[in-house]
C-alpha cells in the first residue's frame, strides 16, 4: 500500500468493540484537522470480538490516511496507544477515546495551545467539563484525580482525559508500563516538560458501555500510582546535554 504525503499531525484513537461509534468519530475527525493540512488517522484495534474490524474495512475505502493497527488480543488502552504512536508518521500525535466522549473538534485547539507555548511545553492535556458519565463513574474520576495530584503535584486535574495533543519525541523516551496513559503529564513533567491546558466539553458515549474502565482495578491502580512517584523521586537531576567540539 502506497501511504500518502507525509501527515504534519497523527491522531491515535484506542478502540475494542466500538463498532456503532467509529464511523461518526471519523468523520468528525476527517472535518476537525482536514483543513489544517495533511493527517493520519491511527485507529488501534485492540482485540475487537464485534464488528469493528469489519466497520475499519469499510471507512478505509476512499480514505488513505485512515490506518488500521491490530492487536490479536485485547492488551488494553496504554498498550494501544503506545502501539499507534510507535507507528505513526507524524512529529505531533493527537490521542482521543473511541466511543465518541472525546469531541475531535477540540483537536485543533490543542495543537494550537501546544504550538504558541513556550518550547519547553511538550504535552497539551484536555480538562473534562460537564461530565456526561454517571454519578458513580464521576465519584471514581474525582476522587482519582485528587489523590493523583496531591501525590504526583503534576498540576493536572484531570489526567484521565483522552484528548491530548504531544510530541512524539518526548512520548518515546517516557517509562512505559499497563496504565501510562493515565499518567501522562506527571510523566512528561518528570522529564523536564511543561503542561498546557486546554478546558473541553465531555459528550455522553453514542452507543454500548465502555469497554475501558477508569481505576475500575483500584489495587492495581494504587500500585501504578505509587510507582509513578518513585519514578519521579529517582529523577534526581535532568542533564544538560551538549557535545564538545574541537575548535579547529
Amino acid at each position: 500500500m502506497t501511504l500518502p504525503e507525509a501527515p504534519l499531525l497523527s491522531i491515535v484513537v484506542p478502540v475494542r468493540n466500538e463498532a456503532a461509534n467509529i464511523g461518526p468519530l471519523i468523520e468528525e475527525i476527517d472535518a476537525a484537522v482536514a483543513p489544517r493540512g495533511p493527517f493520519e488517522v491511527l485507529v488501534v484495534n485492540d482485540g475487537s470480538t464485534d464488528g469493528t474490524g469489519t466497520e475499519l474495512a469499510r471507512l478505509r475505502v476512499g480514505r488513505p490516511w485512515l490506518r488500521e493497527i491490530r492487536h490479536e488480543v485485547s492488551c488494553g488502552q496504554s498498550a494501544a496507544v503506545r502501539s499507534g504512536v510507535l507507528a505513526a508518521r507524524a512529529p505531533l500525535i493527537a490521542t482521543l477515546d473511541g466511543d465518541g466522549e472525546n469531541d475531535p473538534a477540540y483537536i485543533p485547539q490543542l495543537c494550537d495551545a501546544l504550538a504558541v507555548a513556550d518550547p519547553a511545553v511538550a504535552l497539551a492535556q484536555g480538562q473534562r467539563l460537564g461530565r456526561r458519565a454517571t454519578r458513580f463513574k464521576k465519584i471514581q474520576s474525582r476522587i482519582a484525580n485528587r489523590v493523583r495530584a496531591a501525590i504526583l503535584r503534576d498540576g493536572t486535574r484531570d489526567s484521565g482525559c483522552g484528548l491530548k495533543v504531544f510530541q512524539k519525541s518526548v512520548y518515546i523516551t517516557l517509562p512505559y508500563f499497563d496504565g501510562q496513559h493515565r499518567f501522562l503529564p506527571a510523566l512528561v513533567r518528570r522529564e523536564g516538560f511543561l503542561i498546557v491546558h486546554v478546558d473541553v466539553l465531555d459528550r455522553a458515549r453514542r452507543h454500548g458501555q465502555s469497554n475501558y474502565g477508569m481505576w475500575n482495578r483500584l489495587g492495581i491502580g494504587l500500585v501504578d500510582l505509587a510507582g509513578v512517584w518513585w519514578l519521579i523521586r529517582r529523577r534526581r537531576r535532568i542533564p544538560v546535554v551538549a557535545e564538545v567540539h574541537d575548535d579547529r
